[in-house]
C-alpha cells in the first residue's frame, strides 16, 4: 500500500444524533405574562420610540450642511415648480377647485417632511390617486344634484359653487379615513402589505389609471362637456358618449391643447438632450402656465372663443375644519384601497432610491408618516396624497439629498397660495389637461411589460393582463380587489399544483436531481427520492400523497385488496394447520396445546426463512410432521405486525427505500402532518424503508408527529446523509430483487 493517510469516511448523522452532538436548545413556550414583564417603560426604551416615530430628529441634528445643503434647495426650488402646475392640474382629476389641489402639495408635504424616512421620494398630488378620487367625488356628488332653475330664463344651470364646496367635503372625509387606516396599519406593524401586491400587479394597474386619466381628460381637450358615470363600466360608456360628441368639439380648445402638448413635449426632449450641461431641468410645465395664461389674459379667449378656464382662485390658507363624518360610512371601502395602493407606491420608489444611494426605509414608519399626511390633509381642505415619479426623479436627479428639499418646496407653494395663485384664473383648462396627458407618457409606456413578461413569466403577465382588465371594466376600487384576489389564487394555485420528481444522483457527487430531466442523475438502486417543488400543506396535502404512489409506482389501495384476500386465505389455511396439529398433539402427546395455538402466529421472518435454502432448516414435510426443535423456535416472542406481501406470496416493489426529500418544505399543518403517517402507513403495507430528510423539526414536535415507530432516527439532517446512510448500511436492508418479508420503519 502507498504512504498517505488513510481516507474517512464523513459520519452520517440522524436528527437524533445531531441534536444530542449539536446540543439542541429546547425552546419553551412563554406565557402571556411572561411576555408582559418584558415590556417595561424606561428613558432609553421612551426616547427610542420618539426617535422611530419622529425620524428627523435623527438626522437634522447630523444633517451636513456644508455638503447637502446647497444640492437640497437646488432640489427643493425645481420640485416647488413641478409641484404648482401638477398640483392645480391633478386636481381636475379629482373633481375638485385647482386650489386644493395646492393645498395638497403644501401640508400633506410639510407633515411628511417631520415624520417621513425616504429621502428622495416627492409626496403629494399623484395622478394615480386623483383619478381614484375623482370616481367618487362623480358618483357620490355629480354635476346633476345641482343643477337649479335659472330665474330669468327657467333653464336648469350647474351651481358650481355648491357642486365644488360638497365635494371638497368629501374629499376632505376621504383624506382624513384614508390617514386613519394607513396610521392603524403602520402602528399595527402592517407594513408586509406592500409584498403582495406585486410589480406586475402595481404596473398593470398604473397602466390601467393612464387609461382612466387620458379618458378623463379628453373632454377638456376637444372641449365638449360629458356627463358623469360611476360604477362598472364607466369608462366605457364615457368613451362611448366621447366618441358621440367629437363632432361638437370645440376648435379653439383642440388648438390650443394641440399646441401645448407640442410645446411641452419639445421642450421636454430639448431639457432631456441638456442634461448635465444645466443646473436645474427647464421648469417646462411652469412656463407653458404662464405663457399660456398671458396668451388667455391678452386674447380674451374665454369670451371669444368659448374656452374654458379655471375661474377665481382664492387667495391665502384656510383655517382647519373637521371633516364630514357621515361621508364615512360610504367612502370606507374607497378610503382602505387608496391607502394601499398611495402606500405601495411610496415604498416601492422609496426602496429604490434607499438602495441606490445607502439607506433604509422603514416601512412601517412610511405607512405612519403617509397617514399623518392624510390625516392632518383631512382638515385643510386637501385630498389623500401618493408619490410621483417624475417628481421624485427630479429631486434625486437635481441634487437633493434629504427632505430638506421638500421644505424648501413648501416654502415656495406657500407663496405662491398666499400671493400668485389669484394670477392663474384666466388659465384655460385645456393647458392643465395637456400637462396631465404629458407626464402619462411614463405610465404608457408600460405596455412593453407585455412583451417582457411574455418571454419570461406568463403567470406574471396574466396577473398584468387581469389588473389591466379589471381595472378598466370595474373601475379603480374594484378592479384593485379582483387583482390582489388573482394574484393571491396564482400563488395558491402554484402551491397546489408542484412538480414532484424523482430524484437522481448526479455523476456519484452529492447532488441529486429530477432523473427525468438530467441525463446523467441517475437513481440509487433499490431507492426511490421523492420530492416535491412546494410546501406541504392542507391545499396539496391530498395530491402529495397521491403523486408519491404514482411516482414509486405502488398502488396501495391495490395492494391492500389482495392483501386482505391473502389473509384470509392464510387464515383459512392457518385454521386447517391447526385442526391437524391438534390432530397430531392428541395422537403423539408430546407437547402442549399451547404451543399449538402458536402456530396461528408463525413469523414472516421465519416462514419466509423456511422458503429459502438453507443448510440448518428442515422443512415441512407433505404430512405435515414438525420436529422437536421446530416448535421450540416457535416458541419465541412474535412480531406483532402483519404478514408482508412476500410472506403472502405477492409482488413486491422493486425498491427497498423511500426517502422523502423535505429540503423545499418551510412549514407543515396539522393536515400534512396526517399526511406524513398515512404516508408512513402505507409505505408500510408494502414493506419499505421510509427516510426523511426534513427542516421542520419543531412544528413536527408540536404537531405530535415521532412515536415509538417514528423517531428522530427516521429523519437526516441533509438529503446525501440520507443516501449515504442506506447505502452504507445496504447488507442490512433487503435487496431489490429479493427483498424480504419484515422490513423495519
Amino acid at each position: 500500500m502507498g504512504e498517505g493517510h488513510p481516507k474517512t469516511e464523513p459520519a452520517v448523522l440522524s436528527e437524533a444524533e445531531l441534536e444530542k452532538i449539536g446540543v439542541r436548545t429546547q425552546v419553551p413556550p412563554t406565557s402571556i405574562c411572561a411576555k408582559t414583564r418584558k415590556i417595561r417603560c424606561s428613558a432609553s426604551t421612551a426616547k427610542s420610540l420618539l426617535f422611530r416615530f419622529i425620524p428627523i430628529l435623527t438626522w437634522l441634528p447630523r444633517y451636513p450642511v456644508k455638503e447637502w445643503l446647497l444640492g437640497d434647495i437646488i432640489s427643493g426650488f425645481s420640485v416647488g415648480i413641478m409641484h404648482l402646475p401638477q398640483g392645480l392640474a391633478y386636481s381636475l382629476l379629482a373633481g375638485l377647485p385647482p386650489v386644493v389641489g395646492l393645498y395638497s402639495a403644501f401640508y400633506p408635504v410639510l407633515v411628511y417632511f417631520f415624520f417621513g424616512t425616504s429621502r428622495h421620494i416627492s409626496v403629494g398630488p399623484f395622478a394615480v390617486i386623483s383619478v381614484m378620487i375623482g370616481s367618487i367625488t362623480d358618483s357620490l356628488e355629480p354635476s346633476g344634484k345641482f343643477m337649479e332653475a335659472d330665474n330669468d330664463t327657467n333653464v336648469p344651470i350647474l351651481n358650481e359653487a355648491k357642486r365644488d364646496a360638497a365635494r371638497v367635503q368629501l374629499a376632505a372625509a376621504l383624506t382624513f379615513l384614508v390617514g386613519i387606516f394607513q396610521i392603524a396599519l403602520g402602528l399595527l406593524q402592517f407594513g408586509f402589505l406592500a409584498t403582495y401586491l406585486s410589480e406586475p400587479l402595481v404596473r398593470g394597474y398604473t397602466t390601467a389609471a393612464a387609461i382612466q386619466v387620458l379618458i378623463s381628460q379628453l373632454k377638456y381637450v376637444i372641449g365638449v362637456e360629458l356627463e358623469e358615470y360611476a360604477g362598472p363600466l364607466a369608462l366605457i360608456y364615457t368613451f362611448l358618449e366621447l366618441c358621440s360628441k367629437l363632432p361638437k368639439t370645440n376648435v379653439g380648445t383642440l388648438v390650443t391643447s394641440l399646441i401645448a402638448i407640442i410645446s411641452i413635449l419639445i421642450v421636454k426632449k430639448i431639457s432631456d438632450k441638456l442634461g448635465k450641461r444645466i443646473p436645474v431641468p427647464i421648469p417646462t410645465e411652469l412656463l407653458t402656465i404662464i405663457i399660456a395664461t398671458g396668451i388667455s389674459y391678452g386674447a380674451k379667449l374665454n369670451g371669444r372663443f368659448n374656452i374654458s378656464v379655471v375661474g377665481e382662485i382664492p387667495s391665502g390658507l384656510v383655517p382647519p375644519k373637521a371633516p364630514v363624518v357621515s361621508y364615512f360610512g360610504q367612502v370606507i371601502g374607497n378610503a382602505f384601497a387608496i391607502a394601499v395602493v398611495s402606500y405601495v407606491i411610496c415604498v416601492s420608489l422609496g426602496k429604490i432610491f434607499a438602495f441606490k444611494h445607502g439607506y433604509k426605509v422603514d416601512s412601517n414608519q412610511e405607512l405612519i408618516a403617509l397617514g399623518l399626511s392624510n390625516f392632518v390633509g383631512g382638515f385643510f381642505q386637501c385630498y389623500s396624497i401618493g408619490c410621483s415619479m417624475s417628481r421624485s426623479l427630479v429631486q434625486e436627479s437635481t441634487g437633493g439629498h434629504s427632505q430638506v428639499s421638500a421644505a424648501v418646496s413648501c416654502l415656495l407653494l406657500l407663496v405662491t397660495i398666499l400671493k400668485i395663485s389669484e394670477l392663474f384664473r384666466e388659465l384655460p383648462k385645456a393647458i392643465l389637461a395637456a400637462i396631465i396627458l404629458v407626464n402619462l407618457k411614463g405610465m404608457f409606456k408600460q405596455f412593453k411589460d407585455i412583451h417582457t413578461l411574455w418571454k419570461s413569466n406568463f403567470v406574471d403577465l396574466l396577473i398584468w393582463l387581469v389588473t389591466f382588465v379589471a381595472t378598466i371594466l370595474l373601475n379603480l376600487d374594484m378592479g384593485l380587489g379582483v387583482a390582489v384576489v388573482f394574484s393571491l389564487l396564482t400563488v395558491i394555485f402554484r402551491t397546489q399544483m408542484p412538480h414532484y420528481s424523482i430524484l437522481g444522483q448526479v455523476s456519484k457527487t452529492g447532488i441529486y436531481k429530477d432523473a427525468a430531466e438530467y441525463q446523467k442523475a441517475e437513481e440509487i438502486p433499490g431507492v426511490k427520492i421523492f420530492r416535491s417543488s412546494a410546501t406541504i400543506y392542507f391545499a396539496n396535502a391530498a395530491l402529495y400523497e397521491e403523486a408519491l404512489k404514482t411516482k414509486c409506482g405502488i398502488d396501495v389501495e391495490h395492494l391492500i385488496e389482495k392483501k386482505k384476500k391473502a389473509l384470509k386465505k392464510k387464515h383459512n389455511k392457518d385454521k386447517k394447520e391447526e385442526k391437524k396439529a391438534k390432530k397430531i398433539a392428541s395422537k403423539t402427546k408430546e407437547t402442549h396445546d399451547s404451543s399449538i395455538s402458536n402456530l396461528a402466529f408463525v413469523d414472516i421472518d421465519m416462514e419466509a426463512k423456511s422458503q429459502e435454502p438453507r443448510g440448518d432448516t428442515t422443512a415441512n414435510g407433505p404430512s405435515g410432521s414438525v420436529d422437536d426443535q421446530k416448535y421450540q423456535n416457535l416458541k419465541q416472542p412474535q412480531s406483532s405486525d402483519q404478514p408482508g406481501l412476500m410472506a403472502l406470496g405477492l409482488e413486491k416493489p422493486p425498491f427497498h427505500s423511500i426517502i422523502l426529500d423535505f429540503s423545499p418544505v418551510n412549514f407543515v399543518d396539522t393536515v400534512s402532518i396526517k399526511t406524513l403517517k398515512n404516508v408512513r402507513a402505507y409505505i408500510k403495507q408494502t414493506a419499505t424503508q421510509e427516510i426523511l430528510s426534513d427542516s421542520v423539526i419543531s412544528q413536527l414536535e408540536r404537531g405530535n408527529f415521532f412515536s415509538q415507530n417514528i423517531t428522530k432516527h427516521h429523519l437526516f439532517a441533509s438529503l446525501h446523509h440520507a443516501v449515504s446512510y442506506i447505502t452504507r448500511n445496504q447488507e442490512e436492508l433487503p435487496p431489490t430483487d429479493r427483498v424480504k418479508p419484515s422490513t423495519k420503519l
